[in-house]
C-alpha cells in the first residue's frame, strides 16, 4: 500500500424552509497539493449556487465563496476527482505558508488547555516523554484510551476540556484534545479535514479529521487519534488549520432561511492504476490523434 489513486465524491444538500434572501457560502473542499499527495483530477459543480471568488487563504487552503441564488429552497454541492496519493508514515515535512510557526503554539477556544487537559497530560508514561515523537505517540493512545469514539455526544462547538469531560466525542474532538495538550507542552499543533478510505465500505458517514505536530528534524507528521494510527495513503488533506472553524468544509452565512436541513454524502473508492502495457496504448492512441 505504498501508493493509492482514490476516487472522491463528496455532496452537500441544503433543504430550507423559506426561500433564501442572500447566503454566500464559504469553501474548504479543495484537497492541497503536498508531500505525498497529487490532485490528478478536481471539479465542483452548483446547484441553485455560483462561484463568486477563489482564494488561498493563510492557510493556504484553497478556498472557493459562492453565493447562492435568492429564492432557493433546495442548493445542492458537489466535488468529486482523483487524488493519488503515497505512504510517507505520516510524514509531510517542513514547515511552509504564510503564518509563523510559533503560531501554532497559541490556543484558540475549542483547544484551551484546563484541569482536565492538564490532568491527562501528567498521566502521560514518563518513559515516553523523552523524545517528541514518543511523546505524541503516547500522548495519541492515552486520548483514545480515555475519550471513546461515539458519535452524538458533541457537536462542532464542543471544546477539547468538554469532551474529556464527557469520555466521548468524534474524530474532531480527539483532534482538539491532541492539539490542545501538544500546544501546552511546547509542540505546534494543528488541525485536518479531509477525507479517509474506510477498508470495509466505500459510503463514509462523514468527512475525517485529525492533527499534526511539528518535530525537530522531521517537520509536521500527523497522527489520527480516532484509529490510533499515523496517517498513510488512504487518507487525503483538504485543509489544515488553528482547529476546526480554520478548516471547516463549508462556512457561512444565510438571510431568510431560518430552518435549513443538511445532508451530506460521503463517498471514498480506490482505483487501480493503468498497467505499463495500457499506459503505452494510451500514449501510442495520443501520438497517433496528434499527428
Amino acid at each position: 500500500m505504498s501508493k493509492l489513486k482514490l476516487q472522491v465524491r463528496h455532496t452537500t444538500h441544503y433543504a430550507f424552509g423559506e426561500p433564501v434572501i442572500h447566503a454566500l457560502q464559504r469553501l474548504r473542499l479543495t484537497p492541497k497539493e503536498t508531500q505525498g499527495q497529487r490532485i490528478l483530477d478536481w471539479r465542483m459543480s452548483f446547484e441553485n449556487a455560483e462561484a463568486e471568488l477563489h482564494y488561498d487563504d493563510q492557510h493556504f487552503n484553497h478556498v472557493t465563496l459562492i453565493g447562492l441564488t435568492p429564492g432557493a429552497r433546495e442548493v445542492t454541492v458537489t466535488c468529486e476527482g482523483l487524488v493519488e496519493t503515497e505512504d510517507n508514515s505520516g510524514v509531510i515535512g517542513r514547515h511552509s505558508g504564510h503564518l509563523p510557526l510559533w503560531s501554532f503554539l497559541r490556543q484558540t477556544p475549542l483547544t484551551r488547555a484546563g484541569p482536565r487537559l492538564r490532568g491527562l497530560l501528567r498521566d502521560v508514561p514518563a518513559s515516553d516523554t523523552r523524545k517528541p515523537l514518543d511523546f505524541l505517540h503516547a500522548l495519541s493512545a492515552l486520548i483514545r484510551e480515555r475519550v471513546a469514539y461515539e458519535a452524538g455526544r458533541t457537536h462542532s462547538a464542543t471544546t477539547a476540556e468538554e469532551a474529556i469531560g464527557q469520555a466521548a466525542g468524534v474524530c474532531q474532538d480527539h483532534a482538539h484534545i491532541f492539539i490542545g495538550a501538544a500546544r501546552a507542552s511546547g509542540v505546534p499543533a494543528r488541525y485536518v479535514s479531509g477525507y479517509l478510505l474506510m477498508d470495509d465500505r466505500i459510503e463514509q458517514e462523514a468527512t475525517h479529521a485529525w492533527a499534526e505536530a511539528h518535530v525537530e528534524g522531521l517537520g509536521w507528521v500527523g497522527f489520527d487519534v480516532s484509529n490510533g494510527i499515523s496517517p498513510d495513503p488512504r487518507y487525503v488533506r483538504v485543509a489544515t488549520g488553528s482547529d476546526y472553524r480554520d478548516a471547516a468544509p463549508i462556512t457561512g452565512i444565510s438571510i431568510g432561511a431560518s430552518d435549513q436541513v443538511l445532508t451530506v454524502g460521503v463517498a471514498v473508492e480506490s482505483q487501480p492504476f493503468a498497467s505499463q502495457s495500457q499506459s503505452q496504448s494510451q500514449s501510442q492512441s495520443q501520438s497517433q490523434s496528434n499527428q
